[in-house]
């Protein structure tokens, strides 16, 4: 089993850690070493590291932790042909700006999640409570070093409200960024020891009080486009010192009868990249309207 690479935490520090997918951290890095270093290129490859020497056994009651740390979280929209058709049937009607983008040179992307607030495994995920049509959208995170190459893969579920992102395009903000509205993990495989994106497959699976209640999956194969190719557009006008993560799009789209609940378990598996588990919670308030709208 290839090793892969881990955040922890171990005795109040953040820790790097390595390996199996299968089976968890088992490991300690060096200490000091961290994501943001390696993305950066100040502290060798991914591989180098893994391959290099340990420091020791990992602790008992270590926890893992997202395998992102200073990165930004981006996401790539409508890079399937089952995204394409669910969103321009929310849109009642107005979807066509969905059509126009799928076969588009430019591909949609959108920020998601600042450095410091994305979840790891374990972890709850939000929907909002203004929200009543609320799903996960497991996908495919690519993870870009400071020079746009992209070194790594991990799991991501860019959880979203369907009402808000159906009534108005302009909502998207609103409807894709909240408190728990995005989960990765949980390690970082890097691309020479990952399958072929092409060959990997997404599945995923909702409990709710202790049943299965919906799952689907898709092969990655069916995306559109690639993940180097969306990095490259992610990076033609911004730098990111200490790399990036971009979620590349989803394809399994749950029926419109289905949303998300609090204490809901989702579980979403890529083929060579793990597991990453976690539960829903309700985040917000639902607050009655201003009297009046300011104008402007």
């Amino acid at each position: 089993m290839a090793a892969a690479l881990w955040r922890v935490h171990v005795h109040g520090h953040e820790r790097l850690a390595r390996g199996p997918v299968e089976t968890g951290p088992v490991e300690l890095l060096a200490e000091g070493l961290s994501v943001d270093d390696l993305l950066a290129g100040s502290a060798g490859t991914l591989e180098y590291v893994l391959d290099g020497p340990g420091a020791g056994d990992l602790p008992a009651g270590a926890t893992v932790l997202a395998p992102a740390a200073g990165q930004e979280i981006w996401c790539a929209g409508v890079t399937y042909l089952r995204s394409r058709d669910a969103r321009m049937g929310e849109s009642a009607g107005s979807g066509d700006h969905y059509e126009q983008i799928y076969h588009a040179d430019r591909p949609e992307l959108f920020p998601k999640m600042a450095p410091g607030r994305v979840r790891g495994p374990g972890e709850v995920i939000g929907i909002r409570a203004d929200s009543g049509w609320d799903v996960p959208e497991p996908e495919l995170a690519a993870v870009a070093d400071h020079r746009g190459r992209v070194v790594a893969y991990t799991i991501g579920n860019d959880v979203s409200s369907r009402s808000l992102e159906g009534q108005n395009p302009l909502y998207l903000p609103q409807a894709k960024v909240y408190t728990g509205s995005c989960a990765v993990g949980p390690c970082l495989v890097p691309v020479g020891r990952a399958p072929d994106h092409a060959e990997m497959r997404i599945r995923l699976t909702i409990v709710r009080d202790g049943e299965a209640i919906y799952t689907d999956a898709v092969s990655v194969a069916d995306m559109y486009r690639t993940p180097q190719d969306l990095v490259d557009w992610l990076y033609r006008a911004i730098d990111f010192p200490v790399g990036a993560v971009l979620l590349t799009g989803t394809a399994i789209v749950p029926e419109p009868e289905f949303t998300l609940r609090a204490g809901d378990e989702v579980t979403t598996e890529i083929t060579g990249l793990g597991r990453l588990r976690n539960t829903v919670e309700v985040v917000g308030a639902v607050r009655e309207p201003a009297a009046g709208k300011a104008s402007g």
